[in-house]
């Protein structure tokens, strides 16, 4: 997977945005303000994606390009390898389970406003 390639993955995502919020180096996507994904623009070695914390356990024990979030929670995120040992189509279904995750989370009234 490259850089391009996620961001527009990301952005293809209802009322997702995008943001450098910490540095120049670190784009981080929101849905609604609230971040589901985030990576190094300049390393893109791996992504940082909200995990239910058993799923996420659960992956880290079975992919050793999945561990605990860098400088995030350790309980409910989870750093991802994009450089080849975790594939393509399971960073995708990542992607998509951390920006459910956070859509679900958010106040039922905005949810209703993002869907119509």
């Amino acid at each position: 997977m490259n850089i391009e390639f996620f961001r527009e993955y990301c952005l293809s995502k209802l009322a997702t945005s995008e943001h450098l919020p910490f540095d120049e180096n670190t784009l981080v996507f929101k849905v609604a303000d609230k971040m589901f994904a985030l990576c190094d623009i300049n390393k893109f070695e791996g992504v940082n994606l909200k995990c239910d914390p058993e799923r996420a356990e659960e992956l880290r024990e079975h992919y050793d390009g999945i561990r605990p979030g860098y400088h995030m929670s350790k309980k409910h995120w989870n750093t991802v390898d994009v450089k080849g040992s975790v594939s393509d189509e399971l960073i995708l279904e990542l992607i998509d389970h951390s920006y459910e995750l956070v859509f679900q989370s958010l106040p039922k009234k905005v949810r209703e406003a993002i869907l119509s």
